[in-house]
């Protein structure tokens, strides 16, 4: 597909998701939250495609127990593949957990420092990005910086960027959101920058050092830094409502990966096994551990639930403009976490 066809698409399906969501959202949102809550995993699955997903993987891992896969509806809609737990998913900012821990790592080996500003890392940026003097790296990771995130510039949906530079041009020449640490502001922008900043350090890709001081030690062999690392086939399709294409092969910079392997990273995050000594105090002063992940036609939930002692890990492989299949992607979540609470008990 074509930059010019992906730019038609993306503003055919704007108009379209805006005519319909006037009469058609609300009602899907109410019956979600309304339908009587099902005996099983499989069965919420399943009422979630009834709902408008085209597919969805769910992965669940209770401490003491083995592993739960479970699956519904297309992995390929158009060549009638049903989906399947072991399938590749772009995690969209998930994605952020991984550059988030790569970036604790380098500050406890002393290659990077929290508190060094922007200005002195990207010299060439400072004249391009307000506040560059004073916004640190500490601030970029907690999204602190109030760095304009490229994907709220107009121009980003209708004119998608080609290549790395155009997108961090739509961030570029801007007021910034607001004075450094001041507030907090989710921002793209921030880790893309980051990303960057780990190439820079190490002399190679930052997806090479996950992978050597992350997925190696985690023994994650199914989670990938790039489409170009994959089999195409493997990896499940994205779908726009109202839209035919299928958004699979559009390079993202992101990372895919099975549930199960995101799943296992997350648990070794929470547990604190995936540190040495020293980083996982660093982590914890510069972001999460949990995330969402959004791109379009992908959406991701990856959350430990401490009260469980239980990842649970979600995939669907459907979005719109307006944003509703996001939540009806949380709704389906926090019933498919009654359900396990309620088995638990």
């Amino acid at each position: 597909m074509t930059r010019k066809q992906t730019k038609q698409i993306l503003r055919i399906a704007f108009i379209l998701a805006s005519i319909s969501s006037l009469w058609f959202v609300p009602w899907i949102l109410v019956k979600a939250w309304i339908l009587p809550l099902p005996d099983t995993v499989q069965e919420q699955l399943n009422e979630g495609i009834d709902l408008g997903f085209d597919g969805m993987i769910v992965y669940v891992d209770q401490a003491g127990k083995p592993p739960e896969f479970y699956a519904a509806g297309w992995h390929d809609r158009k060549n009638k593949i049903p989906a399947y737990p072991q399938a590749l998913f772009k995690i969209a900012s998930i994605t952020k957990l991984y550059v988030a821990v790569a970036t604790a790592k380098l500050v406890k080996a002393g290659r990077l420092s929290l508190d060094k500003s922007l200005a002195n890392y990207f010299p060439e940026l400072a004249g391009r990005i307000e506040y560059s003097d004073k916004i640190t790296l500490r601030m970029m990771l907690q999204h602190r910086s109030g760095i304009p995130n490229f994907v709220d510039h107009p121009d980003y949906w209708t004119k998608p960027p080609r290549n790395r530079q155009e997108t961090l041009d739509y961030a570029l020449d801007l007021p910034a959101d607001f004075e450094p640490d001041d507030d907090y502001g989710y921002s793209n922008t921030n880790y893309m920058l980051i990303e960057d900043l780990i190439d820079k350090t190490l002399g190679y890709p930052h997806q090479q050092y996950i992978k050597e001081k992350i997925l190696n030690p985690l023994g994650l062999k199914n989670t990938f830094g790039s489409l170009s690392e994959v089999d195409i086939d493997d990896v499940m399709s994205g779908y726009y409502v109202g839209v035919e294409t299928d958004f699979k092969t559009e390079e993202t910079g992101l990372m895919l990966a099975t549930a199960e392997d995101v799943g296992t990273f997350l648990r070794a995050l929470n547990d604190g096994s995936l540190f040495d000594a020293g980083e996982q105090e660093i982590y914890s002063s510069i972001y999460v551990y949990e995330h969402t992940g959004l791109l379009v036609g992908y959406q991701s939930i990856a959350k430990y639930h401490k009260d469980m002692d239980m990842v649970v890990i979600q995939f669907n492989n459907t979005t719109n403009f307006d944003g509703y299949d996001w939540n009806l992607a949380e709704i389906v979540y926090s019933r498919i976490v009654k359900i396990l609470s309620r088995e638990k008990s």
